[in-house]
């Protein structure tokens, strides 16, 4: 049964924060986030989640994008599978991305609505979005925890390490005491306990490989971004050489071929494809699987809502392997009020409820809405 969307609705919310969530490369003062609802021709729904994240003005921009350039691509749409409005919306959005230079809110908007589309499908069927993208879904998937300012890390880790987990990511290149402040960390770690670091693209080449044997010593699970994403694959393959430790990247690709030539080289040994930034599901659930069919690890990359945290915690359960579900430990309403158990003990349990489980989004949130659109039939 094909489903005929009648119905967009984009909501933008933002948080103020007492502590700015800060990288290396800008400082998030507030925390954003864009919500968006499909409903068909018989009222059956779906609810996906948008990329807000940078620039500062992401979130609003993203919602009048999807109302005024995109909406009259999906409103009226006939559509007979979860991915047919990922590849449908790519290919008639590519002029237009093309003439307005702006490739990433295309992509980022195209993304939230294939969540979107999978999780009215999975809704209708009965299952679980999990379920929906394979029948032996596992129940529960590991997480750690991440967003970890690198001067903050003693609070931050005894906190989460309260709360569970038994894996910590730091945020590092601010500076040439990182390298101190990350053996400090890694020595205060409890017996079984793991800790990656996220350079956030910060170094150059030679930055990163006059680091290469520090960073080795400390015995990091894996080394994300030290060096920018688009850089050639010639860069990579040096610092694949240099570094003992494993690399790990793939919130910055976008597209198959991209993701296709990263796994044949095999400079990353953890691939971190980002659902609500490009691929939706349909994307980086084909990732996903390419990754795993070629023995390197999945990890999805997340640093959002509660929408896009619950479906990447689903489509790593129907995934499977020794992927890690990234969970932000930094207060954020927007993630939080989707459910306080939402990660207990270090562990993501996937709902039995139909798609997402979502049928309405928390009261709670209304009072950080400032912007809300639709666009119908």
């Amino acid at each position: 049964m094909a489903h005929v969307i009648e119905r967009v609705e984009v909501l933008c919310y933002r948080v103020p924060v007492k502590v700015p969530v800060a990288t290396s490369f800008g400082v998030m003062r507030d925390r954003p986030a864009v919500f968006v609802k499909l409903t068909d021709q018989d009222g059956c729904f779906g609810w996906g989640e948008i990329f807000a994240n940078w620039p500062a003005a992401a979130a609003e921009h993203r919602a009048q994008l999807l109302v005024r350039d995109i909406c009259d691509l999906v409103v009226g749409a006939d559509v007979a599978q979860a991915g047919d409005l990922f590849e449908q919306l790519t290919a008639q959005t590519h002029i237009r991305a093309l003439q307005s230079g702006e490739w990433g809110p295309f992509r980022q908007v195209i993304a939230g609505l294939d969540i979107a589309l999978h999780d009215m499908f999975a809704r209708r069927d009965g299952v679980s979005l999990a379920r929906f993208l394979n029948s032996k879904a596992a129940d529960s998937v590991p997480t750690y925890a991440s967003g970890i300012a690198i001067n903050a890390a003693p609070e931050l880790i005894a906190q989460a390490r309260a709360a569970g987990h038994d894996a910590f990511k730091v945020k590092i290149g601010f500076g040439a005491g990182d390298m101190d402040d990350l053996r400090d960390v890694a020595r205060s770690l409890h017996e079984g306990e793991a800790l990656m670091a996220d350079v956030n693209q910060a170094w150059s080449v030679e930055q990163a490989l006059a680091h290469a044997d520090g960073i080795d010593t400390v015995g990091l699970g894996w080394l994300e971004e030290p060096v920018r994403a688009d850089l050639p694959a010639s860069d990579w393959a040096a610092l694949a050489d240099a570094f003992v430790t494993p690399l790990a990247g793939g919130e910055n690709i976008t597209g198959h071929a991209d993701f296709d030539a990263a796994i044949a080289a095999r400079h990353l040994s953890v691939i971190q494809p980002d659902i609500v930034k490009w691929g939706g599901l349909s994307g980086c659930a084909a990732v996903a699987r390419k990754v795993r069919n070629a023995g390197l690890r999945y990890c999805p990359h997340f640093l959002g809502g509660g929408i896009g945290l619950i479906a990447s915690g689903h489509l790593l359960a129907a995934v499977g392997g020794d992927g890690l579900l990234e969970v932000d430990v930094n207060p954020n309403p927007l993630r939080d009020a989707f459910g306080g158990a939402l990660v207990e003990g270090g562990v993501f349990a996937v709902a039995d409820a139909p798609g997402l489980g979502i049928d309405d989004l928390p009261e709670e949130l209304a009072q950080f809405q400032t912007l809300a659109l639709e666009a119908r039939a």
